[in-house]
C-alpha cells in the first residue's frame, strides 16, 4: 500500500512529489491544477502524507499504513489542515484564520499543512489576506492551494507557488481504481468511467448509483427527441429538474444529520421552543445550508450539461471519421443516424451554446433555467 496508489494516471506527478518528499525541490508553497476529476486533492493529500510519514528512511516516505499516513489520509492529523467550501466563495475570515493557524509551529509532524481545496473560489481580496503568508513563509509550513488552472489563482500567488499539473487519467486507469478501490465489477466499472469522461468521482457514483446512471441517460438522449421550441421548453425544464434532484438528494441527508449534531452539541431540549442564544446557531447553521444548496446545484447543473456535451462530442466525433473512442458506446446507432442528418460545423455551434450556457450559470447571476432554454432553443 501507498498514498499514491489512488493517483492513477498520474506517473510524472507522482514522481515530482515523491522526488520533493524526499527533500528535491521541497518548496514552501505549491499549486495543484488539473480539470475537475484530475485528483488535484487527492494529490495534495498524498503530498502532505509522504511529507509527513514517519518513515526514516526518505525513499520509503508514503508507505500508507504509518500512523502520520493513516490519519492524514483520514484527515485526522492535528498538524494538516484542509480547507474546501460548500459556500459560493471561501470568505475573507476564513482566510485570516488559516493565516493565524499557518503561523503556529507543527506540534509532531514535521511540517504543519495547510491545503486548500478551492482555492478558486477565494475573491481577490481574500486571495491578498494570503499573500504575506505565502510570500514570508512560517518555517516548517507548507501551502498546498487547488484550483482548476493557474489563472484561477491571482497571478501574485501562484508565481510563488511550484506548480503541480495533473490531467485526466485514462479511462482504463480509473476503471481499475474503481474494481481495485470500491469492488465494482469490471464492466461496470469501464462503463461508468467512461461515461464520467475518467473523472473519478462521478465515476464512483455512476458505478454506486443505478438512478444517477438513468438520470445521466436520460440527459444524453434529450437531443434525441429535439424537434420543435416546445420540445426545447420541456428540455430545459426537464434538465434543471435533474441537475435539482441530483444535488437535493444528496444535501438534504446532510442537512438533517448537520442539525442533529448542532443541537446535540448545543444541548437542545428534545420539544419546545429554543432558546434566544440556541436559535442564532441554528439559523445561522440553516443560512449556510442554504448557500450551500445554491453552490450544489450550480454546479449539478454544470454536470448535467457536461454530460449532454457528450452526446455532441460523440456525434462531431463520427462526423470527424471515429478517431477516437465514444464517450456514449451504447448509442453509437442513434448517434450515427444523428451524425448524418447534420454537419460538423453545426455540431461544433451546438456546443458552443452548450458551454456558454454552462459560462452563464457558473460565472453570473443568470436564472438557470432561462439559461438553459435559451441553450435549448440553439439546439434545434
Amino acid at each position: 500500500m501507498s498514498v499514491w496508489d489512488d493517483l492513477r494516471g498520474q506517473s510524472a506527478v507522482v514522481d515530482q512529489l515523491r522526488q520533493a518528499a524526499e527533500g528535491d525541490g521541497l518548496t514552501h508553497a505549491w499549486l495543484f491544477t488539473g480539470p475537475p476529476g484530475s485528483g488535484r486533492s487527492n494529490a495534495a493529500k498524498a503530498f502532505a502524507a509522504a511529507l509527513n510519514c514517519d518513515q526514516e528512511d526518505v525513499t520509503k516516505r508514503g508507505c500508507g499504513t504509518c500512523a502520520a499516513c493513516r490519519t492524514i489520509l483520514g484527515e485526522t492529523h492535528s498538524d494538516v489542515t484542509f480547507v474546501r467550501t460548500d459556500k459560493v466563495t471561501i470568505t475573507i475570515q476564513e482566510s485570516r484564520e488559516l493565516v493565524a493557524k499557518a503561523g503556529n509551529r507543527p506540534s509532531s509532524a514535521r511540517w504543519r499543512v495547510i491545503v486548500v481545496e478551492d482555492a478558486d473560489r477565494m475573491a481577490e481580496r481574500t486571495t491578498n489576506v494570503l499573500l504575506k503568508a505565502i510570500e514570508e513563509p512560517t518555517p516548517r509550513t507548507i501551502w498546498m492551494l487547488c484550483a482548476p488552472s493557474p489563472a484561477d489563482v491571482l497571478v501574485t500567488i501562484r508565481s510563488r507557488c511550484r506548480p503541480v499539473a495533473l490531467r485526466l487519467p485514462p479511462a482504463a486507469d480509473v476503471a481499475a481504481l474503481l474494481v481495485k478501490r470500491d469492488g465494482v465489477e469490471p464492466a461496470l466499472a469501464e462503463r461508468a468511467a467512461r461515461a464520467a469522461q475518467s473523472h473519478v468521482g462521478i465515476a464512483r457514483r455512476l458505478a454506486r448509483d443505478p438512478q444517477a446512471r438513468e438520470r445521466r441517460l436520460e440527459t444524453v438522449r434529450f437531443p434525441l427527441g429535439l424537434r420543435g421550441i416546445t420540445a426545447a421548453i420541456l428540455m430545459a425544464e426537464k434538465l434543471v429538474k435533474i441537475a435539482t434532484e441530483e444535488a437535493n438528494s444528496s444535501n438534504e441527508e446532510r442537512d438533517a444529520a448537520e442539525k442533529a449534531a448542532l443541537l446535540a452539541t448545543l444541548g437542545a431540549p428534545e420539544t419546545g421552543t429554543l432558546p434566544p442564544a440556541m436559535r442564532s446557531q441554528v439559523k445561522q447553521l440553516e443560512d449556510d445550508q442554504k448557500r450551500r444548496a445554491k453552490r450544489s446545484i450550480t454546479d449539478s447543473l454544470d454536470r448535467t450539461l457536461t454530460d449532454l456535451l457528450s452526446f455532441y462530442r460523440d456525434v462531431l466525433i463520427i462526423q470527424m471519421g471515429n478517431a477516437v473512442e465514444l464517450v456514449n458506446v451504447e448509442l453509437r446507432s442513434e448517434l450515427e443516424e444523428f451524425a448524418a442528418r447534420s454537419s460538423a460545423e453545426a455540431t461544433l455551434t451546438r456546443m458552443e451554446a452548450i458551454n456558454k450556457a454552462r459560462n452563464r450559470i457558473t460565472t453570473t447571476n443568470a436564472a438557470p433555467l432561462l439559461a438553459v432554454e435559451s441553450m435549448a432553443a440553439s439546439l434545434i
